[in-house]
């Protein structure tokens, strides 16, 4: 087949794809036109539910039968694939289209290692012999810059990092040199660093093999790194597109100037706060050491935290930020007793409190009510067979409250986190991502906590949800006067919320104090390649 060298690597004309009968609108996306061209980055933006992975899935013909395309075509390289057979579709996958899933745990096989999924692809498109797919596979392997090649093939998924699993997804997507990837939130669930390390990957890569980038997030910092173009969906339509510069600095209309007006800022001012008010957690010398213990050969031990020391007091946000893997989520888990210390105190009510750090798990009931944690994945922390009404009222009925006090209560604290009384006979499935973090948000503030811990809360959501979700943990804690403890990777959300701020590394707090000191004039080496490290710290959105 000839191509022509000015010829879009794919042409999206007028695509139109169906919801099934009953749905919120008609249409997942309407009548949507773009082109990606070769060598070039285009970003599709937009809320949840705006149809950004739709279109994606379209082009990939992975759309499942309840969404058919009724309108439009889908053009790669001149080639209309819009409605092509299955056959001619997998000819097609990885050879001239790729693409890089939002969660590589979910998307590589838990029971294959990481060389022999690679080498599927290999083994489906070419006729290499074992010799010189295995080759190809290492070749690849080092191209994405991971470490140690032959241990990476040899490992299973589970065995490595986020960075490095989608470091892997991105090796089985450019093996076979596509001409168009496609790369949906391939960076959501990373920290700051790995974040900026598979973007620069991505960059290279793709400049090297000249593919054509349709690139899918809800984060304006990634956007303003990568983009040549951005294309901005609301509700299936096709709001705006143009340069990167045009759509961030200059957006037209009201929709793209409402998501750029949401976009955290890294620069914060001193925020008030009383030194003299109660404390509500004191931590010092907090230990935790996993011991992976194995049949044969060596023990192992990991030191998850060493010598963390803490303090909140009421009214005031602590936050902690650091790469995965720094000990952030393990102090949480161990200051609400979610997982046991090794050594150290989690004192409650300050220097004179109650220790809960070693305390038995029998006399710990009492006082778990004080202490109320939301994580980062509200659909997998709440039971789906429970309506939201039995979800908020759970723990304050097993603690001796009425059940119709607790439903009133669960009522005032639905209208608190800004959702209708009549969620409360509704199940999960049936909200969105943002409105069932506020479910969770209202049942742990059920319990009356003094102490309020957020790990990772928004991190899933997108721009403008997020904004509303952090603005009210803001007004939660000034109303109720709470202590939050508030764990995140991303440096725009902790310099929203925090009035504190703890740095870690590798299980230690490398650097506390005030946040508008920290993120001002970091003091240490870490602190300041952390910060160095955030997609689009120096770029100038504008719209607000």
């Amino acid at each position: 087949m000839t191509v022509h060298p000015d010829q879009p690597i794919l042409e999206v004309r007028e695509l139109t794809i169906a919801l099934p009968v009953g749905s919120d609108r008609t249409t997942a996306v309407r009548k949507v036109s773009f082109t990606v061209g070769r060598g070039e980055i285009v970003c599709l933006v937009g809320e949840s539910g705006s149809g950004k992975s739709v279109i994606a899935q379209g082009v990939m013909g992975l759309l499942p039968k309840q969404l058919p395309v009724t309108g439009g075509r889908i053009l790669l390289q001149g080639e209309d694939i819009t409605h092509a057979p299955l056959s001619r579709l997998r000819e097609l996958r990885a050879t001239r289209m790729s693409m890089i899933f939002q969660e590589p745990m979910t998307a590589l096989n838990p029971v294959m290692n990481c060389g022999d999924q690679i080498d599927e692809v290999l083994r489906q498109h070419t006729r290499l012999s074992p010799a010189e797919r295995r080759q190809k596979v290492l070749d690849i392997v080092r191209e994405v810059l991971l470490p140690e090649p032959e241990r990476m093939v040899a490992s299973y998924p589970h065995q490595l990092s986020g960075g490095q699993r989608q470091r892997i997804m991105i090796a089985m997507a450019l093996v076979l040199d596509p001409v168009l990837l496609i790369a949906d939130e391939p960076t959501t669930a990373l920290d700051v660093t790995t974040q900026a390390q598979i973007l620069k990957l991505v960059l290279d890569l793709q400049q090297r093999h000249g593919a054509g980038v349709l690139f899918i997030t809800h984060d304006f910092g990634v956007v303003a790194e990568v983009a040549h173009r951005v294309a901005v969906l609301r509700l299936g339509d096709l709001v705006e597109i143009g340069s990167k510069h045009d759509v961030l600095q200059r957006p037209q209309h009201d929709y793209t100037r409402m998501l750029i007006a949401a976009v955290p800022t890294l620069h914060l001012k001193e925020r008030p706060s009383d030194p003299k008010a109660p404390v509500v957690l004191q931590v010092r010398g907090l230990d935790k050491t996993y011991k992976d213990k194995r049949w044969f050969g060596k023990h192992r031990e990991v030191h998850a935290a060493k010598d963390v020391n803490l303090e909140i007091r009421r009214g005031q946000t602590l936050g902690i930020v650091g790469e995965s893997g720094s000990g952030k989520s393990t102090v949480a888990r161990c200051i609400v007793r979610l997982i046991d210390p090794s050594a150290g105190s989690v004192r409650l009510g300050g220097e004179g409190g109650v220790d809960i750090a070693l305390m038995p798990a029998g006399r710990l009931r009492p006082l778990r009510r004080r202490v109320q944690i939301v994580f980062q994945d509200p659909y997998r922390s709440l039971n789906p067979r429970r309506t939201v009404a039995e979800a908020i009222i759970e723990g304050p009925v097993n603690y001796g409250m009425g059940r119709a006090e607790a439903l009133q209560r669960a009522r005032q604290l639905l209208e608190m986190v800004r959702m209708d009384a009549g969620a409360l006979e509704r199940y999960p499935h049936q909200f969105s991502g943002g409105q069932r973090q506020r479910i969770c948000i209202a049942r742990a503030l059920a319990m009356e906590p003094e102490l309020l811990v957020a790990d990772e809360a928004v991190s899933a959501l997108d721009v403008s949800v997020q904004a509303q979700v952090l603005q009210l943990f803001e007004e939660i804690r000034s109303r109720l006067n709470l202590a939050m403890l508030f764990i995140t990777h991303d440096l725009r959300v902790a310099s929203q919320v925090c009035d504190t701020l703890a740095v870690m590394s590798q299980g230690e707090v490398v650097e506390y104090g005030p946040a508008h000191r920290v993120f001002g004039a970091p003091q240490h080496a870490y602190t300041r390649a952390l910060f160095a490290a955030a997609p689009g710290r120096d770029f100038a959105f504008g719209g607000s």
